[in-house]
């Protein structure tokens, strides 16, 4: 597996929480979990995305799949609301999934970024569905980040952000690489689509609010950035500087896109 940029802080653990709420009318359009059973959820972190399964989808039980101990004690207690529903967590490596049973749904949600071999965990994930079992993905596509006013200390942060993670391991592209990922490990109907924001000063408390967590997703690698000297402290201070003007600038554009997949596992 490759390394998450981001640590298991608790600043990180309540990041997750609120990204999940910021980015849930993005991303679930999409999904559709209705009429399945069993759902299988890779990489489930601190429970951000559980939450939101579990609130759109009353009737599901969900296995949660994490190989860090303590965003599982993390998620325990986010989920605890849900003590009437049936929630499994386990700690495993995605790649070497070992159930005794088989799932209706796959769920992966900003994980093969972070993943050093993201076919090894689709394909551990197809041979865990049903035949006709559906997986939704959700992943980045770091390249597509374009802003204005082109300031250079976000541009260069960023630049340092994604290079760490490939450092670590992982893929800032990850997304638009899904449809053949998929297509390798053997899954059929394959649907891509893109989601994301394009916001400008038409939408100002919009922009506002990304901006705001932009930056609070950017300074939660900041800390081994500045252990592996890929940026300064006043890189740090320039990309908060910068996204604060973009807030404000009267011709400021804030864009970028992600990329979602379904597929099924074939009959």
């Amino acid at each position: 597996m490759g390394k998450y940029i981001h640590g298991y802080l608790t600043e990180e653990q309540e990041r997750l929480m609120s990204q999940a709420g910021i980015l849930t009318p993005l991303i679930y359009p999409f999904i559709d979990l209705k009429n399945r059973k069993n759902v299988l959820e890779i990489g489930s972190g601190v429970g951000a995305q559980s939450q939101v399964i579990l609130s759109l989808y009353s009737d599901l039980d969900l296995t949660c799949v994490e190989i860090e101990k303590s965003q599982i004690e993390k998620a325990q207690i986010n989920l605890s609301g849900f003590s009437d529903r049936k929630i499994n967590f386990v700690n495993q490596d995605a790649a070497e999934l070992n159930f005794g049973e088989k799932f209706d749904a796959g769920f992966i949600c900003w994980v093969l970024e972070h993943v050093e071999e993201p076919k090894k965990v689709l394909r551990s994930v197809y041979e865990h569905l049903h035949p006709e079992g559906v997986i939704y993905l959700t992943e980045v596509f770091n390249s597509s980040f374009y802003f204005l006013p082109k300031l250079p200390g976000l541009e260069r942060y960023y630049n340092a952000y994604n290079a760490y993670q490939i450092q670590s391991g992982g893929d800032p592209d990850i997304g638009v690489k899904l449809g053949n990922l998929l297509h390798e490990v053997g899954f059929g109907e394959i649907e891509l689509q893109r989601g994301g924001f394009h916001l400008d000063q038409s939408r100002p408390e919009e922009l506002k609010r990304m901006t705001a967590y932009w930056k609070e997703l950017m300074k939660s690698a900041a800390k081994p950035m500045l252990d592996t000297d890929l940026i300064s402290e006043n890189d740090v201070r320039e990309m908060e500087s910068d996204l604060e003007a973009i807030a404000k600038d009267s011709n400021s554009v804030f864009f970028y896109q992600f990329v979602q997949a379904k597929a099924k596992r074939k009959a």
